[in-house]
């Protein structure tokens, strides 16, 4: 299977984990840089994150960097003598050109090409009009301005009605067509609890929108123990931290996106924002661990610290972040480039269209 991965998400990861499922390994590719500006327009992460999203999914064994867009004929030979593929995979939404041919026609006419359904509820384009919806009145200046970010969060929003009261609060950026169920939680968890005499490291956070810097200190923190807890802070508790507009991705999402991932062997959803005693003793907590870089330096506090208590009980510990990245990093990414952005869209919109029209399907607008 390839893709961008671009701003990675559990829709992504839920692919993944259905393409691994028809096998026995799962090979996948990450296009480059190039070729997404080429085909769509800018990147939101560059390669070197993309591949770090990618390689952490726990359903993925093998990564091919630099992967073309579309599967040409050099490359899909190189797949099947090299990587001794059987079977190319995609989803069920069109991939198309910027010519509105699709993308994987040589794979389905070589009779190699299987398909997966698509995670309704979530996109990338969806989660950029999220957050160009929250930082709309901070990032905005002027009426000229406006009126373009306007445009933008229509054309990421689908249309879709977000409500945001008069207060500027963006809770409405909250709300998702995704509907959790126990089932799909199911899907992503690993099924194992740790051992008796395990190492359990604890690690909370919010995680949204989740990203390299992210994987990588859940890396680290894995490193510590045999098995990696990890606290996924409520929807409420991000917001009272961190203002009305966060989180962009709501807890269930966060969830999934962080069970994808191969160093997480559990994740507590809503977890407390005190790490407590009865906490520590239940779960049977080791070492709790916080990285250097975060959106807030809480664990830095001398009263109303929520690690308090492993502090003074000896077990708490800060890692050194290995990338310099926040939630934050990605939503200024967005907004620094919001024309592109928005153009990006436009072509896609446009080889969509064309797509169906080469298909013999007319729309009903």
């Amino acid at each position: 299977m390839d893709g961008c991965f671009d701003m990675m998400h559990y829709g992504h990861c839920n692919a993944l984990r259905q393409a691994r499922a028809l096998g026995d390994q799962l090979v996948v590719g990450v296009v480059s840089d190039d070729e997404i500006i080429a085909n769509k327009g800018p990147p939101v992460t560059p390669l070197s994150e993309r591949m770090i999203m990618v390689h952490a999914v726990k359903w993925v064994d093998e990564v091919i960097p630099d992967a073309p867009y579309a599967i040409t004929e050099d490359f899909m030979r190189k797949l099947f003598d090299e990587y001794k593929i059987d079977y190319i995979i995609h989803g069920d939404d069109p991939c198309v050109l910027p010519d509105g041919t699709d993308a994987y026609a040589l794979a389905k006419k070589a009779g190699r090409y299987k398909q997966i359904k698509r995670t309704e509820g979530v996109s990338s384009t969806d989660i950029v009009g999220r957050m160009l919806l929250c930082v709309r009145e901070r990032s905005v200046s002027d009426t000229h301005k406006n009126q373009n970010h306007s445009s933008l969060q229509r054309q990421f929003s689908h249309g879709h009605s977000q409500k945001i009261d008069d207060g500027g609060s963006c809770s409405g950026t909250r709300v998702s067509h995704f509907l959790p169920t126990s089932r799909r939680i199911v899907q992503f968890s690993n099924g194992k609890g740790p051992g008796p005499d395990a190492r359990i490291i604890y690690i909370a956070g919010a995680f949204d929108l989740f990203h390299a810097g992210h994987v990588e200190i859940l890396r680290l923190a894995r490193g510590l123990g045999d098995f990696l807890l990890v606290g996924i802070h409520t929807d409420q508790t991000v917001s009272a931290s961190r203002g009305a507009h966060r989180p962009i991705m709501n807890l269930h999402e966060r969830s999934l996106s962080v069970l994808a991932c191969r160093y997480v062997d559990e994740v507590i959803i809503g977890a407390p924002w005190e790490v407590s005693k009865d906490m520590i003793t239940t779960f049977n907590i080791s070492l709790v661990v916080h990285g250097t870089i975060s959106e807030s330096n809480d664990f830095q506090k001398d009263e109303g610290n929520p690690y308090a208590v492993p502090i003074g009980m000896g077990i708490f510990k800060v890692l050194e972040s290995p990338l310099d990245i926040t939630t934050t990093t990605i939503i200024r990414r967005i907004v620094a480039n919001h024309e592109a952005f928005l153009k990006r869209n436009e072509k896609k919109a446009e080889s969509e269209r064309r797509y169906y029209e080469g298909k013999g399907y007319v729309s009903g607008d």
